[in-house]
């Protein structure tokens, strides 16, 4: 995971808000693999390599419901190490009987879709070789072909599954925003990504360090930006991970000079998108 360690740029945890803490619980847990690293009444932080929390989800007494076309999250993306490992994830899922929501072959990876029992947008997926990955004019390539579910299927016969495997690192997260012009000069400009994919005037795709994709961000749908607070369902927050106190500092300044509400406390750095996300800029 060479994209997902130092001198990258990258993103490293979800927290979300959800309605039954359980039954959340029991999907993370049973479904998708991951292991309870630490749990309270109302919070459950979850790891795939049991040092590292990789998701966080925690109850709130007074849920409000999903509006419709809210920005937010559109889906959180678990990379797993290898296809084989993504394959014994498919095979388990599947004979759980829990429902895929879709698969594509982006051709820089392979890629599974499901959601989880609030309705966040969860995809699985390995990255092919980077030597593969097809780069014109700094833009990396991708596709939205159909998956070859056979062939993943066949690449994890001899893989038995024992839980979400261990090297599984949130590999990106996607987002939806209310202006896309908007969020580009915050993600850009503002926290220093790359421009790796415009796709047409819907979507955008960056990076650091020359990965396929950290942060996505797209406004199919038209989503709005809504007022959240502790009962808001959904994405409370998400970090990104630095790889210095200085690159940091410098990032918070151009954020302060950009007139972005950033916070800091006991060490803790955070920043507000023009959509209301609030993100965690931490570093090692």
């Amino acid at each position: 995971m060479l994209f997902h360690q130092q001198p990258t740029t990258y993103p490293k945890h979800v927290h979300l808000m959800v309605k039954n803490l359980s039954s959340a619980t029991n999907f993370y847990e049973q479904i998708l693999g991951l292991h309870i690293l630490e749990q309270t009444s109302s919070i459950v932080k979850f790891t795939a390599n049991r040092q590292d929390a990789i998701l966080t989800i925690e109850e709130t007494i007074a849920p409000k419901n999903h509006v419709p076309n809210a920005a937010g999250l559109y889906h959180m993306a678990f990379l797993v190490p290898s296809k084989e490992e993504l394959g014994s994830v498919f095979n388990h899922i599947r004979s759980s009987g829990y429902p895929f929501s879709g698969a594509s072959d982006h051709m820089v990876s392979e890629a599974l879709y499901l959601h989880d029992v609030d309705g966040n947008g969860i995809e699985l997926y390995y990255d092919r070789s980077p030597e593969v990955w097809n780069w014109q004019n700094s833009q990396v390539e991708m596709t939205i072909d159909p998956l070859d579910i056979k062939s993943l299927v066949e690449s994890a016969e001899q893989t038995v599954w024992s839980g979400m495997p261990p090297g599984t690192v949130m590999g990106h997260v996607h987002l939806s925003v209310a202006n896309l012009a908007e969020a580009e000069s915050f993600y850009v400009q503002g926290l220093g990504f790359d421009i790796v994919n415009r796709y047409g005037t819907q979507a955008l795709f960056i990076s650091s360090n020359g990965y396929h994709h950290h942060i996505a961000l797209n406004i199919w749908g038209h989503p709005s930006s809504i007022e959240r607070d502790e009962h808001t369902l959904g994405l409370k927050n998400y970090s990104i991970v630095y790889p210095s106190e200085e690159a940091r500092e410098i990032v918070v300044l151009r954020l302060k000079e950009m007139d972005v509400s950033v916070s800091k406390l006991n060490g803790y750095v955070s920043a507000i998108d023009p959509s209301g996300i609030d993100v965690q800029l931490l570093i090692e």
